[in-house]
């Protein structure tokens, strides 16, 4: 039990240091962002004061939680830290949050404000920059705050749990793996949204709406279908979302504004659909997939084993 504890507490003492070494190279680069960008745009009056709030949210805030962090960390009192870092995680959801429109509205002040676009340039040549541009570090704090997550779990593995520390490591844990999880939604959503966008622009008109609320993108690939009288296979590129299947064909090569996009042939709800692998001749080098709808069955064909069997399991996943 003596030599656990002291191999734990090796570990703990490790962890913490690294903890402290990697919160003050980050303290610095925020240094950069606050010293260099919004005290002397603040001084300057270069950009509105709600321009200057919407890029760089609370930047400040949260460089003042890692700064008492690091007294922390620098006096020893580790759990006492945490403890008062993680009443100010959730500064981090609000600044992921806020990171999108801040990325817009940086990018219409370089288009419009001429001032503004030659401070920016002036400021990044500074050696202190490294070469990095602004855009480079205002996602830093997301990207910390992934690393708090594997830090604070590894100081909770290794600290004895019949100890006080334990259940405060435990809860600091757990509110970090909230915020986390948080900031995951807001980003997997804006993915998401920029999935749908991308789909929406390659489909020839705006008949088909594929930016819908609540709708989520699954997958993407062309399969081959085969009709029910005998004729020539046709390939089609079909989009799964969590509700339709959509199938299209590519516009004629020479039209002059669509060569490069496609056109919507049918959209198929998933709500009413069954989805069955039928194996057959198709076996060993493919598969093949029918899909039951209340007034048609498709069958979808792949001459890549694996191709449809990822296409089964994410229809599947899909209609359940």
């Amino acid at each position: 039990v003596e030599e656990q504890r002291a191999r734990w507490e090796r570990k703990r003492s490790r962890t913490a240091k690294e903890l402290l070494e990697t919160e003050h190279r980050y303290l610095e680069q925020l240094d950069l962002v606050l010293t260099y960008f919004v005290t002397i745009l603040k001084a300057k009056g270069m950009l509105k004061p709600a321009v200057l709030e919407t890029i760089f949210g609370p930047l400040e805030s949260l460089y003042s939680a890692s700064h008492v962090l690091s007294l922390h960390l620098e006096k020893g009192s580790l759990v006492p830290g945490l403890e008062n870092f993680c009443r100010n995680l959730d500064l981090y959801g609000h600044y992921a949050e806020n990171l999108e429109q801040a990325n817009k509205t940086l990018k219409e002040q370089l288009r419009k404000n001429k001032s503004f676009r030659r401070f920016k340039k002036l400021q990044e040549t500074r050696p202190q920059f490294q070469g990095r541009e602004l855009e480079d570090l205002l996602p830093l704090p997301l990207q910390r705050l992934r690393q708090y997550k594997h830090f604070f779990r590894d100081l909770l593995e290794n600290t004895s749990p019949d100890t006080a520390d334990y259940q405060k490591l435990a809860k600091a844990v757990k509110s970090v793996c909230e915020v986390s999880q948080w900031v995951q939604d807001i980003l997997d959503k804006r993915e998401n949204s920029l999935q749908l966008l991308r789909v929406q622009k390659l489909l020839k008109g705006q008949k088909t709406q594929v930016l819908t609320p609540g709708r989520w993108y699954i997958r993407e690939g062309w399969l081959l279908v085969v009709p029910s009288k005998g004729e020539e296979l046709k390939r089609r590129m079909f989009f799964l979302f969590s509700d339709i299947l959509i199938a299209a064909k590519p516009c004629h090569p020479l039209h002059l504004l669509n060569s490069n996009k496609l056109c919507c042939q049918a959209v198929y709800p998933l709500h009413q659909c069954s989805v069955d692998k039928v194996f057959g001749h198709t076996w060993s080098q493919g598969g093949l997939l029918s899909l039951s709808f209340p007034h048609k069955t498709l069958l979808l064909m792949s001459s890549n084993q694996q191709e449809i069997n990822d296409w089964y399991r994410s229809l599947t996943a899909a209609v359940r």
